[in-house]
Order: structure tokens, then sequence, then C-alpha cells
């Protein structure tokens, strides 16, 4: 578990370790079975490579890839061309960010300071504080 990974292919075991720990900062618990369905999941629409267009994706799908994104694990990217009749076309493609992922599957991010709810403060309160003079 302790293995380091340095290689340049991601591999599904690498991002379902990526994915379990990037989800371990929003105070969100994945287990890796989860982790690992997920990952494949993902990864069979990459296939050997590290980027793909975003409409090959269901609805469903891109959600999926919306929450990897807020963990840095994929980022996107567009491409505009004009076409013949001179229309702008956007293409929108899905990439795997390959430093976010190593760095989440070596378990080398930083643990965020947890940030104490507001509500607690209140609780913390006595009875007397509410009384008005």
């Amino acid at each position: 578990m302790d293995e380091e990974y340095e290689y340049t292919t991601i591999t599904i075991d690498m991002l379902a370790r990526a994915i379990q720990n990037g989800l371990r900062r929003p105070k969100r618990t994945l287990s890796f079975q989860e982790a690992m369905m997920t990952a494949i999941h993902v990864m069979n629409f990459f296939g050997f490579g590290d980027r793909i267009i975003d409409n090959m994706l269901e609805p469903e799908d891109r959600d999926t890839f919306y929450l990897l994104e807020d963990l840095d694990i994929l980022e996107t990217e567009r491409e505009e061309t004009t076409l013949w009749d001179g229309r702008e076309w956007r293409i929108h493609y899905w990439v795997l960010n390959k430093d976010r992922i190593r760095e989440l599957a070596n378990g080398e991010v930083e643990e965020e300071v947890e940030e104490e709810d507001v509500a607690e403060i209140y609780e913390e309160l006595p009875d007397e504080i509410w009384a008005r003079n």
C-alpha cells in the first residue's frame, strides 16, 4: 500500500487511490472498492490516452467527471476552429491531470485545516448570553 508510483502511465489502481484519497479531504469517504469501480468506469473512456472529447459522455458520466474535476484529477480544455461556412466551432475535452493523480495516489497532499462549524460556536454559549437586560 505504501508503494510509490513513478510511472508516466496512469493505472486504474493509481486512479482509484487518487479518487479515494482526494475524497477524504472534503470529509467524504469512499471505499477502495467503490473508488476502483469509478476508476474503471473513467478509464474505460480514456483507454491508453489522456484526453477525450466531452460529447461522448452521457449526463451521468459528466457528473462523475465534474466531481473529479473538483478534485483536480481531471481538467478541461477547449479548442476553437472555424468551419468552412465561417461559423466558429468549439470542441471541449477532458484531460487526466497526471501530476495530481500521482500526488493523490502517493498520499503527498497536505491535509487541509478543518474549519469549525459556525453553528457549534452558538451551541457552546451559555443561556445567560441570550437574555436581554
